[in-house]
């Protein structure tokens, strides 16, 4: 993720943009890692961008 050009995280209701280049890498973590200490599932990665959790929202916005 370290790569990403933008991370979006959802999270039921809540949608977050973050840029891992300007926003603060613990708080970008601590919105992707679950109570595993793992990714949230569902994680997809599209060329540069990664789009963790699930907003019903960001999907229609994403994926049309």
């Amino acid at each position: 993720m370290e790569s990403a050009s933008l991370i979006l995280t959802g999270k039921g209701k809540k949608r977050q943009e973050w840029n891992p280049a300007s926003d603060d890498k613990a708080n970008i973590l601590k919105d992707v890692i679950g109570p595993s200490g793992n990714l949230r599932a569902p994680t997809w990665r599209i060329g540069n961008e990664f789009i963790v959790g699930f907003n019903p929202e960001l999907y229609e916005e994403v994926f049309g």
